[in-house]
């Protein structure tokens, strides 16, 4: 994004990662001067807020998994059951 200062010939350029700019001469292609983006402090509360939803939505997940892998297992001992069956009854005949 190219920001127009007072003097025309001068422009500045805003990196879209770092969010620095960088102040430019067109006629020599020079970097006149450069600016780093002012860091954002966040509070201790903010972070620890943070942290407590990582947590939260971490526990979330676990326990998803886990109810899952309940359910699996119990597919999976019902079609035990019913092949034990099947195989008991083709037995019988």
């Amino acid at each position: 994004m190219a920001k127009k200062t007072e003097d025309e010939k001068v422009f500045g350029l805003e990196c879209p990662v770092c969010h620095s700019t960088l102040w430019i001469d067109p006629m020599t292609k020079k970097i006149v001067k450069s600016e780093k983006a002012k860091k954002k402090t966040g509070s201790l509360d903010d972070l620890l807020m943070k942290e407590k939803e990582r947590k939260g939505e971490f526990d979330r997940k676990f326990e998803a998994t886990a109810e899952l892998e309940k359910e699996k297992k119990k597919k999976a001992q019902e079609k035990f059951l019913k092949a034990f069956d099947n195989i008991d009854s083709n037995e019988e005949q």
